[in-house]
């Protein structure tokens, strides 16, 4: 007869067996190239990047072989009142407000945006020319960096510029330049007023728009107010940004 087995021991089992801890795992010791082996996420991926590419020529990496790009880079004829013409419609399309003036109108316009919206307070970005806003009746709360999200929650507009619009896709491009400001300015107050240069900032399409971006800038893409249907595809405006958008488009 064997001897018995002390109370809170285990008896021998073979290796592998559940509730035995043998070699490496007893010792705390990981296999390599598990997420506990010291190496990162991104260490894994660019692994397998590659690995992926191992069996590539090497004369190809050093000289990759062209990509034929031979895809239009726009769908509207190359006219300036026709590209405006299609930005105007796509922003229409999206539910923004649309507006056309010239240079001399443009004060004129903004106050009367702004009293239409009964609007009594309005953020300025560091950088708006002075004269948008000469003819306006408001309050204006120049930012200098410190305005917070709840300040900002209780303006009742926020006036900006732009760096591009893109015609195809009715979306207006910010990229936190002079007239623009921080991200946070156009995303917290109710109503937006955002001039666009026509035709200085005005592109066709995408592939025209990235060139003359910087992607190093913090980009903000707006097609359109702040909406959603996510919740049982009822549209909700105002979720993450204005719900009021007013383009206006000034004739250079």
């Amino acid at each position: 007869m064997s001897p018995a087995t002390p109370a809170g021991a285990t008896g021998p089992a073979a290796p592998g067996t559940p509730g035995r801890s043998t070699g490496a795992a007893a010792s705390g010791a990981v296999a390599p190239g598990t997420a506990a082996s010291g190496t990162s996420a991104r260490d894994r991926i660019l692994a397998r990047v590659r690995a992926a590419l191992s069996d590539v020529p090497a004369e190809e990496r050093e000289n990759p072989a062209p990509i034929a790009r031979d895809y239009l880079r726009a769908h509207v004829p190359d006219d300036p009142e026709a590209v405006a013409g299609l930005l105007a419609e796509n922003l229409a399309d999206y539910r923004a407000r649309v507006h056309r003036t010239t240079a001399a109108g443009l004060p004129a316009l903004i106050a009367r945006l702004l009293a239409d919206r009964g609007a009594r307070t309005v953020v300025v970005p560091p950088g708006l020319p002075d004269g948008w806003l000469a003819a306006a009746d408001v309050t204006q709360l120049r930012d200098d960096g410190t305005l917070t999200p709840a300040r900002l929650d209780a303006v009742d507009s926020v006036v900006t510029g732009c760096a591009l619009a893109v015609a195809e896709t009715g979306t207006i491009v910010l990229d936190a330049g002079p007239g623009q400001g921080r991200r946070l300015l156009t995303l917290v107050p109710d109503h937006h007023v955002c001039v666009v240069r026509v035709p200085g900032q005005v592109v066709a399409s995408v592939p025209q728009a990235l060139p003359r971006l910087d992607p190093r800038r913090p980009l903000t893409w707006i097609s359109g107010p702040s909406a959603t249907s996510d919740i049982e595809l009822n549209r909700v405006e105002g979720v993450h940004g204005p719900r009021t958008l007013d383009a206006v488009l000034v004739t250079d």
